[in-house]
């Protein structure tokens, strides 16, 4: 498989969820060859101490879209609000066209274990959008049809590191992002508006730092990397056959496995 040939799909929460936890995969996947999707499913409008709902998504759309330019990403707009993202069908049906859209050999989505649960609905709106990409009847909205095709899923890990109970989540496997993570930074960089946010609801004074001290965290739970960032391969059972690794046969140099 050529990764000019892969297409990935990264699916984020909140404008900034992608930055934080997936950046510097996706630019390697990017400096690979990679076609590269981008979209949070919220449009982050409960996200500022200083502007009201509208002008909040309005701040946020921009910045999330500036983001996306930084990786050549094709961006999509959320499809509801903070606090919204709730395990319906109708978000499950909005998703699912779009992934039959793209039709991604990857999809990096959230953690399923996250403190957040807007986060870890994400993630189950995300496994079940992937899991009827092939399915004749099932009908997405608007409607798109079916694609037949091995896909694989893999989960980033928790913003902070930990579940909602503080539970440490380990990777199975890590990515060495050493190479891209000023361009992770600078990515983050494009969500201004959360500088003052994350400083006054989460006591997160930079949220530059807190990223990098995360990504140094775990590469050094390799024992290799100085930055990293951490995945958990979805079980490929519905989605491709066992042996569909795409991310491993990508960035083989790149990628440290739990052993």
């Amino acid at each position: 498989m050529k990764s000019s040939q892969i297409t990935v799909f990264a699916v984020g929460c909140h404008p900034d969820d992608i930055e934080f936890m997936m950046g510097g995969t996706l630019f390697l996947l990017q400096e690979a060859g990679a076609d590269i999707h981008y979209m949070n499913a919220a449009n982050g409008n409960c996200g500022s101490m200083e502007y009201n709902r509208e002008e909040t998504a309005a701040i946020r759309k921009k910045e999330a879209q500036h983001a996306a330019e930084e990786l050549n990403a094709s961006w999509y707009p959320p499809i509801t609000n903070d606090l919204e993202v709730l395990y319906d069908l109708t978000l499950i049906k909005k998703l699912a066209s779009l992934v039959r859209k793209i039709s991604p050999d990857i999809m990096l989505v959230p953690a399923v274990h996250d403190y957040m649960e807007d986060h870890m609905n994400t993630a189950r709106i995300a496994i079940t959008a992937a899991f009827t990409m092939g399915m004749p009847n099932f009908e997405p909205d608007p409607p798109a049809a079916p694609v037949q095709k091995d896909i694989a899923l893999y989960h980033a890990l928790p913003y902070g590191l930990h579940d909602g109970l503080n539970n440490r989540i380990y990777p199975q496997m890590i990515t060495d992002i050493t190479s891209t993570i000023d361009k992770k930074e600078h990515m983050l960089a494009c969500h201004q508006s959360q500088r003052n946010w994350l400083d006054e609801s989460q006591t997160i004074d930079s949220y530059l730092q807190t990223m990098r001290d995360m990504s140094r965290q775990v590469g050094s739970d390799s024992g290799i990397f100085p930055f990293g960032e951490g995945w958990i391969r979805h079980n490929p059972l519905g989605y491709s056959h066992p042996s569909f690794s795409p991310l491993e046969r990508i960035l083989p140099k790149e990628l440290w496995m739990y052993t």
